[in-house]
């Protein structure tokens, strides 16, 4: 069934415990980014003034550097299915996921493309969680060493800033993309309510992960749009 035809219908695609782990996320990642900038560069100074000085300006970071650890726990306490599946699905690879990434290109660009039938996250979903969890061990791992150098070899800890750059850097750019695709981009833009109600429009999330969507009516879960129920 089209999207005019059943433009109000609505399923749940994320748990709450996950949208509150994915603002938690969010949240931190901003205020360690804003916290970062006048350690690394001089030309961001004035937010000093705004964080009230140096020495708070370090406390924040280390405040919101403990947040940032959390989310994977509020997850697996709170989701523990949910996140076990998130496991499942990211080392899980078939054809189809090959197939998504020429589909996917073509969508990004504007040109005609065909949906490839996808599970509960898409080939697109599950490289962009492997990327943010290596940014996350290379920060929480590098971090460490950098706020407790007594701990570890001098070596150690002047490799851990350059690791925690390397994953600073890398995060901003796997960040930048995902903002892009959840809030910009037209085709993908309507499951960005996912993220905050935990609820997503039905005919799209049939047409973005059409086995999943299958399955959740099989179950009794999801109406089935086709036949207009």
């Amino acid at each position: 069934m089209s999207k005019k035809a059943r433009p109000g219908v609505q399923v749940r695609r994320f748990s709450k415990a996950f949208v509150w782990a994915h603002a938690v996320n969010a949240i931190s990642f901003f205020a360690l980014y804003i916290t970062a900038l006048p350690m690394y560069t001089e030309f961001f100074d004035w937010l000093y003034s705004v964080l009230g000085g140096p020495a708070n300006a370090r406390l924040l970071h280390r405040i919101f550097a403990v947040t940032f650890c959390t989310p994977t726990i509020i997850f697996l306490i709170f989701d523990r299915k949910g996140f076990f599946r998130w496991m499942k699905e990211l080392v899980t690879w078939k054809k189809r996921d090959l197939q998504f990434f020429t589909e996917f290109v073509k969508e990004l660009f504007g040109f005609k493309f065909k949906h490839v039938r996808q599970t509960f996250f898409n080939a697109g979903e599950k490289i962009n969680s492997i990327l943010q969890i290596v940014c996350a061990i290379l920060i929480i791992g590098s971090g460490f060493t950098m706020w407790f150098p007594q701990l570890f070899p001098r070596a150690l800890v002047q490799w851990g800033y350059f690791f925690h750059n390397v994953g600073f850097g890398l995060a901003i750019a796997v960040i930048v993309g995902h903002v892009y695709l959840s809030v910009v981009h037209k085709n993908s833009r309507p499951g960005y309510s996912g993220v905050v109600t935990g609820k997503v429009p039905a005919w799209w999330a049939k047409s973005h992960y059409s086995e999943w969507y299958d399955d959740e009516v099989k179950k009794g879960n999801f109406p089935d749009i086709d036949k207009g129920a």
